[in-house]
């Protein structure tokens, strides 16, 4: 049953989407404040009776958006233009390319695919801003092992709220992305329901993923996965960047090292052999996108206008 209030906000949605009414015309139409007006339409989005949907192609028609797909022979490129980058902060940056990212993932998409996803605040983000469309057969795959982060950036988490979203079987990774020593990952490996969760990345043909940075910051030290030492280990030895929690030198080659005996998850040759979509933001992700470019790890590409330059430019 709707109630009154509901009735209210579809009428108020009426007047201003449909009719093209301003706040001001529909507050002194209904003798209430134009603030309430904008609490209204609002509250009219949140409770989904108003669905705004944007074309995720329509961020793929640029020209460099063109270039892009040339230069690095992609499938797809989407540019999100959040604004000039001396008047818009890092989390409305973030965010704007997170919301592009979800338009574009249901573009995306085809009936039937396997999608892996994996962490991070850019896919936690992507899929908050995820609008509610069913995908007929879609699976959905956690690629990366739980870990001590919040809840709501957790691997397992943006696979449950994508899988709820498109009305997708989703299967999770029931394993931390790391343990204390190679004997204990070997074991839970060799484990039967894990074993069979992995054994299903084999079925992947897509993955959802962002790329991390090899510096003091990265999310990988955030998260507990890693040691400034271990970082220091594999940028000594070429690490450029950091994909689904794995190193990669600069031609997106896997640096196995120290910690890849103790995680479970996808690995960048696994990843290889997917449809990879790699969402990102910020100008000092440009040398780790770029080196998963030169690895073939990325064949759908969701970055801000600043990337997108500086990744043309050299």
């Amino acid at each position: 049953m709707i109630s009154r209030h509901e009735s209210l906000l579809a009428n108020v949605a009426v007047l201003y989407y449909r009719d093209g009414l301003n706040q001001s015309e529909i507050a002194k139409r209904m003798g209430v404040s134009r603030a309430t007006i904008v609490s209204y339409l609002r509250q009219a989005r949140e409770l989904q009776i108003v669905d705004i949907r944007i074309s995720g192609m329509s961020f793929a028609t640029s020209r460099l958006a063109s270039s892009l797909k040339e230069r690095f022979g992609l499938a797809d490129v989407f540019i999100a233009e959040p604004g000039e980058a001396s008047a818009i902060g890092e989390d409305d940056r973030l965010h704007h390319v997170a919301t592009v990212g979800a338009m574009a993932l249901l573009d995306i998409l085809q009936p039937n695919d396997v999608l892996g996803v994996s962490w991070g605040r850019t896919i936690h983000m992507l899929s908050e801003e995820l609008p509610i469309q069913k995908i007929p057969g879609l699976t959905i795959c956690q690629v990366v092992g739980s870990m001590h982060v919040p809840s709501l950036t957790a691997a397992e988490a943006c696979a449950i709220r994508i899988s709820g979203k498109t009305d997708a079987a989703c299967f999770t990774l029931h394993a931390p992305a790391i343990v204390s020593t190679p004997e204990l990952a070997e074991a839970l490996r060799s484990e039967g329901v894990i074993r069979r969760q992995l054994e299903r990345f084999k079925t992947i043909n897509r993955v959802l993923f962002s790329v991390g940075g090899c510096d003091d910051d990265t999310q990988l030290l955030q998260s507990g996965i890693g040691r400034v030492e271990d970082l220091q280990w594999y940028t000594a030895r070429g690490a450029k960047g950091i994909v689904c929690g794995r190193f990669i030198d600069g031609e997106g080659r896997h640096l196995v090292g120290p910690l890849d005996k103790r995680m479970i998850g996808i690995t960048p040759d696994e990843l290889r052999a997917c449809s990879g979509i790699l969402v990102a933001a910020g100008r000092e992700k440009v040398t780790a996108i770029r080196a998963a470019l030169a690895g073939g790890l990325v064949s759908h590409l969701v970055v801000d206008l600043e990337i997108g330059s500086l990744l043309l430019a050299t």
